[in-house]
């Protein structure tokens, strides 16, 4: 049986002011949808810039993904601050880490 990789994934923009939470099955190519809609009006993470990868976590399971995406979704905003500093202490830009 093929092995499935799922993400949750947190971008944020350029300042780090905004928190964009999603779920993805290839964050390679999601990160590049998130840049081709840079200042895209009509989506979320475009109008807000939010192409720049925080955080993210994998799983084998697509309802657990789903799960902890909703779950982190509802969280504070300082929750998901702690949260991505657990990870990347330095809310470093993470996009080249995870290219092909």
């Amino acid at each position: 049986m093929a092995s499935h990789n799922y993400f949750i994934y947190i971008t944020t923009n350029p300042k780090k002011t905004t928190l964009y939470i999603g779920m993805t099955n290839d964050l390679v190519r999601r990160l590049e949808e998130h840049a081709s809609n840079a200042g895209n009006p009509s989506t979320f993470a475009g109008l807000y810039q939010c192409n720049n990868l925080v955080f993210y976590e994998r799983f084998k399971d697509v309802d657990h993904a789903i799960e902890r995406e909703k779950e982190v979704k509802k969280w504070s905003r300082a929750k998901k601050e702690k949260l991505i500093s657990s990870f990347n202490s330095e809310w470093r830009f993470l996009n080249e880490d995870v290219q092909e």
